[in-house]
């Protein structure tokens, strides 16, 4: 699902569209195996005297804590867009309060990117976008292939607009 056209001004287009990487998924689903697990082992050792309601209250218990450790990080994963146009940088964000921030990219000054052992292991890493204004720099954590989305930054921010027209034939070059 990318940016609605509604969204666009006149001329604008999307240039990359992704959400943050998905190593963010790694311990939600440990969480999810792990509350499975006990769910299980609670109910076959919940003593007879205790049953049903005591297999009602620990399976309760497990649903609450598979929807807190596992369900919403998910929809949090699932919400969290990053988008960058020819014209600007838009994070969205949020499951029922929706957040939106939107960035002209002639407001930036400077793009760099960090990866560490394990970003690079998974093909990911935080960007850091800086601005003119004195809050600090930008930063997007678990870009995927920061390296890429930085190079199309710094083309579309320095570069000739190599995104907005066509490249040159060069069939005739010989």
């Amino acid at each position: 699902m990318g940016l609605p056209a509604k969204l666009l001004g006149a001329d604008e287009h999307v240039v990359l569209h992704m959400r943050t990487h998905g190593k963010a998924l790694i311990l939600p689903a440990l969480a999810l195996v792990l509350c499975g697990a006990l769910i299980g082992v609670g109910l076959a050792l919940i003593p007879m005297d205790l049953r049903p309601v005591g297999q009602y209250f620990i399976v309760a218990l497990g649903v609450i804590l598979i929807i807190w450790w596992s369900v919403a990080p998910f929809l949090r994963w699932l919400t969290r867009t990053y988008t960058i146009t020819n014209r600007r940088l838009i994070t969205r964000w949020g499951i029922l309060n929706k957040v939106g921030k939107d960035l002209p990219l002639i407001r930036i000054n400077d793009v760099s990117y960090e990866r560490s052992l394990l970003d690079r292991m998974l093909g990911c890493g935080t960007l850091n976008i800086q601005t003119a204004a004195d809050a600090g720099p930008i930063v997007l954590d678990d870009v995927p292939d920061v390296e890429r989305v930085h190079v199309v930054m710094t083309e579309l921010l320095f570069g000739t607009g190599g995104h907005d027209t066509e490249p040159p034939d060069r069939s005739s070059d010989t």
